[in-house]
């Protein structure tokens, strides 16, 4: 019996590399990191120094500010409004924020025509509903008003 047992069991061969135990004892096996290790003072404090130069630095960093890029359609009222003298009113409108672009007077039938203006606005100082309804107050002109487009700048 000592012949084939020893036959069974393979030699180390030289250069192999040797298998670790497979039971480790409990207190070797730390699997997730322990709370009651003792915090580096060192460690810390360069932390802390790191996060106030980041802190810092994206402080000293310029806000990018968000504009919109709309397209309104102002309705005249009829046939007989003052196209020009609308278009005069609207533009009489000036606010922080609010740049006027190109506008044309578009055929919507029976000779009545609406004007399409386009507009930037900054997002966090002009309110589009707002300045609807501030168009929408000269009642002499203006039926309605309403955002045919708007992108993101």
């Amino acid at each position: 019996m000592s012949d084939a047992t020893a036959q069974q069991v393979p030699a180390p061969v030289e250069g192999e590399p040797k298998l670790a135990p497979a039971v480790a004892a409990e207190d070797d096996l730390d699997l997730f990191g322990s709370d009651d290790e003792e915090v580096d003072p060192e460690a810390e404090a360069l932390k802390q120094k790191r996060l106030a130069e980041y802190a810092a630095k994206k402080a000293n960093k310029p806000k990018t500010i968000a504009k919109s890029l709309v397209t309104l359609d102002v309705k005249p009222w009829d046939d007989e409004t003052d196209i020009d003298a609308m278009e005069a009113s609207v533009r009489g409108i000036e606010k922080d924020g609010l740049v006027w672009g190109l506008s044309t007077k578009v055929d919507i039938g029976y000779g009545i025509k609406k004007l399409q203006m386009s507009l930037v606005v900054e997002d966090e100082l002009v309110s589009l509903d707002e300045l609807q309804e501030e168009i929408e107050g000269f009642e002499d002109y203006v039926q309605s008003t309403d955002v045919v487009a708007m992108q993101k700048l």
